[in-house]
């Protein structure tokens, strides 16, 4: 018999509701036209469900309908939006670029191919809270800052950055403000409601499929954000990401956030519950926090145990329970967390956080006094 794992790594994917598959299902099956068709009912009714999904998941962040293009994922929309925008920054003398140490690769390597393309940019480190300020934000913004490039929730701290406050300043000057909202959407909702002039949203994180997201590109009155497509052939979503709209998964995704956003209440206050019993299971070991808890979502925890090996209690515990030590897309790595290093922590700390996330409907045989009490038999004496 097969033991039952407890899931807490929301943050790498989340499963998808039984209700979202069934959308899929259909559109897949039944209602499987081409959005671009226009020469028939099947091709009509799948053009008809991306508007509506359009209109809902642009409303969730207070855009309008022709404000949001569907994309692959937040990293698709990332490079999107920071690719996008170099054309009109080299073509203005606009070269620089803020942006934080902690951000996920998906921010952090499209920049990094910028700078050798003559941007300037700088990474502000955020302290041992995890949380950047506003304040280093506006104080690093030059007349050629082309744009500011934040995060909204870190992925491996779950710590909420200012990106409302900065929305509303950013406004102010001629520098854009991208937003990474792969961890925050739907979950921090009012926050990406302020003047953000892109928002890059990932489906998988909220119980949608793997494979779909969004980017919204607000305009400043009349004018567009000038982004230039950095991919080609067939000028879908605005020309600026061809290739025929994967209209099951479009669907899902409209599903899932309907889902979401109907039991949001419910989910805060169950999986703040739920860290609360985690935390006081976990009193009887000795460990610290990773990150500031005041300005943090319910449901990740980023924490290093002393005198045990991240990698070692992973493993000794993946029978019990899934976890991981930060991104998925690092996993693999057993170097120290660039986000806990960016943050000034020692390296037996960046070296050894271990992130749990959840969802409580995805956590249901998790038993916080019995994995406790195995990381408690496990540390040595102190």
């Amino acid at each position: 018999m097969t033991a039952v794992v407890a899931y807490l790594d929301v943050a790498a994917t989340t499963r998808v509701d039984a209700r979202v598959a069934d959308v899929v299902l259909h559109w897949m099956t039944e209602d499987f036209g081409n959005a671009g068709s226009r020469t028939h009912e099947y091709g009509l009714r799948a053009k008809k469900a991306v508007q509506q999904a359009r209109e809902y998941l642009a409303g969730t962040v207070g855009a309008k309908t022709e404000e949001l293009i569907f994309t692959s994922g937040a990293t698709e929309s990332n490079n999107i939006a920071l690719l996008g925008l170099a054309a009109h920054g080299e073509s203005t003398g606009r070269r620089h670029i803020i942006t934080s140490a902690i951000e996920h690769k998906a921010v952090l390597e499209p920049l990094e191919h910028l700078q050798h393309r003559g941007f300037d940019v700088d990474f502000l480190q955020p302290g041992s809270s995890g949380r950047v300020s506003e304040e280093a934000v506006l104080e690093k913004l030059r007349p050629d800052t082309l744009l500011v490039s934040l995060m909204h929730v870190n992925n491996e701290t779950g710590v909420i950055q200012p990106v409302a406050e900065l929305a509303e300043e950013l406004r102010k000057t001629p520098t854009y403000f991208h937003v990474d909202a792969a961890q925050g959407y739907a979950k921090v909702p009012q926050d990406l409601k302020a003047p953000i002039d892109m928002i890059s949203i990932s489906g998988h994180k909220v119980g949608a499929p793997k494979g779909i997201g969004a980017l919204v590109t607000r305009r400043r009155g009349w004018d567009k954000v000038p982004l230039q497509p950095i991919m080609f052939g067939g000028g879908q979503e605005r020309k600026l990401r061809p290739g025929t709209l994967p209209v099951p998964l479009i669907m899902g995704l409209m599903e899932a956030v309907k889902i979401f956003e109907a039991g949001h209440a419910r989910w805060v206050r169950q999986a703040r519950d739920m860290r609360e019993e985690l935390l006081s299971a976990l009193s009887e070991t000795r460990f610290r926090i990773n990150g500031d808890a005041e300005h943090s979502v319910p449901h990740i925890l980023n924490v290093t145990f002393d005198g045990l090996d991240a990698e070692a209690l992973i493993l000794r515990l993946k029978d019990q329970v899934a976890i991981a030590t930060g991104s998925a897309c690092t996993s693999a790595s057993y170097t120290p967390s660039h986000v806990l290093t960016a943050m000034g922590l020692p390296e037996a700390v960046a070296s050894n956080g271990l992130r749990f996330s959840w969802f409580p409907n995805q956590a249901d045989d998790f038993d916080p006094k019995a994995l406790a009490e195995l990381i408690g038999m496990m540390q040595p004496a102190a």
